[in-house]
């Protein structure tokens, strides 16, 4: 039988053509196998200190300081049990929610506010106002304490939650984050064709600015919800009745009479992750709905 050839520049059999195609699908495989290898290598030792924090709350104190716990243990409802009657659990919970939540909304908002400002209007003073404000991302935040402090107990607000809320609106990353997605997201044309229609500067942010800003609002979202959520020096400080701390700060207190109790802190931790989680979970998914809807319009 004759083996027909294909004038390509070079003369080369199909049966050449062939063994070229398979030697670049099984490349092509060998390397997706490798991608898929190195994921879940990732993805597990992400996912370890979960598994580790979930696999400790199941286990005693005898065994979580003196073992290496690989598999679950039958002490997760005693632990419990030891938390909830050492602290009200639940009601730290509640505490923090009410703090994340309302110090998250007023971050954001603020943040696109003033990032959609600084962006969009020329005013005096913007270039060197921007920089200041940047500045300040590089001064810790523990160094102001006491001062915040003293400032709060002036204002009568020490042992509220209005000092751990009210300054989230102050925020030199948000502000710089979403400054740079309103130059980019944010065409002009789009806001002159609003003042062209009438509206005024705020409901040009609320109609236009801000549905364009939101996966990047979503994003952001995620960072200041979890560093709330997670906030313990701070509550530590202002807030001096037991019944008004949040989460973290009710953790911390678990201790029996000569140790901490390491089972019942474990198993708070644990209730303490389901938030973020959540939250997570939704915004990412938002994240990229805005991502895929945006590539089908391109």
């Amino acid at each position: 039988m004759k083996d027909y050839s294909i004038s390509t520049g070079n003369t080369k059999t199909v049966s050449q053509l062939d063994a070229e195609t398979k030697r670049k699908n099984r490349n092509s495989l060998l390397i997706k196998i490798f991608i898929w290898i190195m994921l879940i290598l990732a993805a597990g030792i992400c996912l370890l200190p979960f598994y580790s924090m979930l696999i400790t709350s199941t286990h005693t104190n005898a065994d979580i300081t003196r073992k290496l716990l690989l598999l679950p243990g039958d002490h997760f409802i005693e632990n419990y049990k030891r938390l909830v009657e050492v602290v009200p659990i639940w009601r730290g919970f509640l505490n923090s929610l009410i703090i994340t939540c309302s110090a998250t909304a007023i971050g954001l908002y603020f943040s696109a506010l003033s990032g959609y400002g600084f962006s969009k209007f020329d005013f005096k003073f913007n270039g060197p106002l921007f920089a200041f404000v940047l500045a300040t991302m590089m001064i810790p935040g523990q160094l102001g304490i006491i001062g915040f402090f003293k400032l709060m107990n002036m204002f009568g607000l020490i042992n509220t939650y209005w000092p751990l809320i009210v300054p989230a609106a102050n925020n030199a990353f948000g502000l710089f984050f979403l400054k740079q997605v309103a130059d980019s997201a944010v065409p002009k044309e789009m806001l002159e064709s609003g003042r062209i229609d009438g509206c005024n500067e705020l409901q040009i942010f609320h109609r236009i600015a801000l549905p364009l800003m939101t996966p990047a609002i979503a994003t952001l979202g995620i960072f200041l919800f979890i560093g709330k959520w997670n906030e313990f020096l701070q509550p530590m400080i202002i807030l001096f009745d037991n019944s008004l701390q949040p989460l973290p700060v009710m953790i911390a207190s678990v201790r029996n009479q000569f140790s901490v109790d390491y089972g019942a802190q474990y198993v708070g931790i644990a209730i303490s992750i389901v938030p973020i989680l959540i939250v997570f979970a939704l915004a990412s998914k938002k994240i990229i709905g805005n991502v895929m809807a945006g590539a089908l319009k391109q």
